[in-house]
């Protein structure tokens, strides 16, 4: 493009740094964020959601960057702790308004996703994609088209999850739930679907997270004779250590939980005689899982670790609207909503040269992700798929689709 003179280039340049980050600046460096429970009860499932989404950017970087000047990208990771609402605030403010990032990948925990939004996105007009904040209160979030997510709402998970428990010969339930947004979210959309499927819940009860003593709430749930414990709640926090109390005290023999329990932490270390029942959204079926798989494993990345895919996907999908607004943060929502939805040429994970030259054509492209189509709603949410998974000697096992 000329620009005609020396003046009109001196008022585009004056343009482009009133808009935002560009291509043009920073040396020829974008920066996007992450924010993520780096520390706190996540703590063990956060090391390949971060190592996923830096693949996308390696990616990104080694077939020719961002731009026709080929502008690196560089990740800053913030830690929000999980469940730590200023922390959150705090490392969202520093991102956006000192690290100048073009968008953001996160965060992980609802609860962190919506005071981060709230407190610095959204004001800043930086979109988010979060590979992990299932809390349906992330749907109602009055965010201007900012806050994306690759991972479906509990809303659909509570339905899938419950439909699996019965599939399971659950029939009565005690529920136990983290008191936050993903843990009430998730239990208020589970019972309904349960008892809707012909299924009892005996016992619901919320519980805080941080104690190091729940025997009474578990003493509780089990005298109301349900079959099984449902725990929705955090495998490195007040989940993990639920459980590991109920196997002492031998109240339950079968658990059954969602997205924030499937960690390698939750093993069979009592026996191996427990039913541990889990839901995650899942990848397998997804168009682009093979790629996603075989490209992983060469990074050393498990690509069945929990919330890989949908990390990969917000990091790459992000990357690609960037390549589409020339790395600026305006129309940033509209361009993501442009790569990752039909029509358009398929574009698979890794596939970033081809994905580069598509847009610079001004031909349409569609993402189809390592974690399933990122056909954003007008909530910025995704229908998404899951898996039944188990954990057995610390690993953990796909039993299958969950339908």
């Amino acid at each position: 493009m000329t620009t005609g003179g020396t003046l009109r280039s001196l008022l585009l340049a004056t343009a482009a740094l009133a808009l935002g980050p560009s291509l043009a600046q920073a040396q020829d460096v974008v920066r996007i964020g992450m924010i993520g429970g780096i520390t706190g009860p996540i703590e063990s499932l956060m090391p390949p959601i971060t190592e996923a989404a830096r693949m996308a950017v390696g990616q990104v970087n080694v077939a020719g960057g961002l731009g026709s000047a080929g502008a690196k990208v560089e990740m800053v990771v913030g830690d929000d702790g999980c469940i730590d609402a200023a922390r959150a605030s705090a490392a969202a403010d520093r991102q956006v308004n000192s690290e100048t990032v073009a968008g953001i990948v996160g965060a992980m925990c609802s609860g962190a996703t919506i005071a981060a939004a709230n407190s610095a996105a959204i004001p800043a007009k930086v979109v988010m994609v979060s590979p992990s904040s299932t809390s349906p209160a992330v749907t109602d979030l009055k965010d201007n088209d900012l806050v994306f997510r690759t991972a479906p709402s509990d809303a659909y998970q509570g339905e899938v999850l419950a439909r699996v428990a019965r599939r399971n010969n659950i029939d009565t339930v005690a529920v136990t739930y983290v008191n936050n947004d993903y843990g009430s979210g998730f239990a208020k959309a589970f019972e309904a679907a349960f008892t809707a499927g012909g299924g009892k819940v005996t016992l619901s009860q919320a519980h805080e997270d941080g104690k190091a003593d729940y025997r009474p709430e578990i003493g509780a749930l089990a005298s109301s004779g349900a079959d099984a414990l449902v725990v929705l709640a955090y495998v490195d926090g007040s989940g993990g250590r639920i459980i590991s109390q109920a196997r002492e005290t031998g109240d339950f023999s079968t658990f059954v939980g969602g997205d924030g329990m499937v960690g390698g932490n939750l093993t069979n270390v009592a026996g191996g005689d427990e039913r541990l029942i889990l839901t995650r959204p899942g990848g397998t079926a997804a168009g682009g899982a093979e790629r996603f798989a075989e490209a992983a494993k060469g990074a050393n990345l498990d690509p069945e670790a929990t919330y890989a895919a949908t990390s990969y996907d917000a990091a790459f999908s992000l990357l690609l609207a960037l390549e589409k607004t020339g790395g600026k943060r305006e129309r940033l929502s509209a361009a993501l909503r442009d790569v990752s939805s039909a029509p358009g040429e398929r574009i698979l994970p890794g596939e970033w040269d081809k994905a580069k030259k598509l847009i610079a054509a001004g031909t349409d492209i569609d993402y189809e992700g390592a974690s399933g189509s990122l056909e954003f709603d007008a909530n910025g949410d995704v229908p998404g798929s899951y898996d039944e998974v188990t954990i057995e000697d610390g690993q953990i096992k796909v039993v299958g689709p969950a339908t």
